[in-house]
């Protein structure tokens, strides 16, 4: 039989807590997250309206099946235009963020511009980048500029945050001692905290180059460019339901294929030019 833990604490001297003393700030989050599933779940089950889903699946083998590849220049033609916007986007977001970032640093800039800059990047980051592309293709048209300005726009929410937090993690004593002794803020930055952040800077930029690939293939939808417009046309089409087959199965090879090739890269930016292997 086994012994009270409670009893075993009392035998040993050690303090005993009652449960509502337990309850922090963490724990009492947690607690209403569950309850908040748990409700949620609940509701949702309730709201579930009956469906046909073998008719479901037996639809879709019938209209969607077998892939239509008869115009598969044009999928070529749209991915490599989808593969220029999410690059070009980055670029730009990463350059940007690399200057705005150091505003939002608690450990480099003052309060007032760290809220001011943290405000912006929040206002940024809320939109979705289909939202994004749908209020610049107002001002640009039907054109890839507005899918580069979207995802230039959602980017620069998510890399000035990243950025800020690795500045924020890293010490800056060293790029305080070169400005002491004559250094510019360029030099600084360059010599006393480039090479601490780095990796986590090639790395996140990285991931954002991934996921504006994926969201280019998306903001095509509201006529941002890239092969999200083919893939409008051919939903609009009656009988272009083979063709958006074949479109999504390009998709999914090009995902999984920078899936892959992300993965192999981030592992060498990781042993290859992490902080531990400068310091060696």
């Amino acid at each position: 039989m086994s012994a009270n833990p409670k009893h075993i604490r009392e035998s040993q001297g050690l303090p005993t807590r009652k449960w509502y003393e337990r309850l922090n700030f963490l724990n009492v989050l947690i607690i209403i997250f569950l309850f908040l599933t748990l409700y949620s779940g609940k509701n949702l089950v309730q709201e579930n309206r009956s469906a046909d889903v073998m008719a479901g699946i037996d639809y879709f083998l019938k209209k969607f099946f077998p892939p239509d590849f008869s115009n598969f220049h044009l999928i070529l033609e749209s991915l490599a235009e989808t593969f220029q916007i999410a690059i070009v986007s980055t670029f730009i977001a990463v350059i940007l963020s690399l200057i705005i970032s150091t505003a939002a640093s608690r450990n480099i800039s003052p309060a007032w511009l760290v809220q001011t800059t943290r405000m912006f990047l929040n206002v940024t980051r809320t939109l979705p980048s289909l939202i994004w592309a749908f209020l610049l293709v107002i001002f640009f048209g039907p054109t890839p500029i507005a899918g580069v300005l979207a995802l230039t726009f959602y980017s620069l929410g998510y890399l000035g945050k990243f950025f800020s937090e690795s500045f924020e993690s890293m010490d800056i004593k060293v790029a305080r001692g070169l400005k002491l002794i004559g250094a510019g803020p360029i030099q600084a930055f360059l010599y006393g905290l480039w090479p601490n952040v780095k990796a986590q800077v090639w790395s996140q930029s990285l991931w954002m180059l991934e996921y504006n690939i994926r969201s280019a293939s998306i903001i095509g939808l509201v006529g941002a460019g890239g092969i999200g417009m083919e893939l409008n046309k051919a939903m609009e089409m009656a009988s272009g339901f083979q063709r958006v087959t074949a479109i999504l199965i390009c998709i999914l090879f090009i995902v999984i294929t920078l899936d892959l090739l992300g993965q192999a890269i981030r592992r060498w930016i990781t042993q290859k030019i992490s902080p531990k292997s400068i310091s060696d």
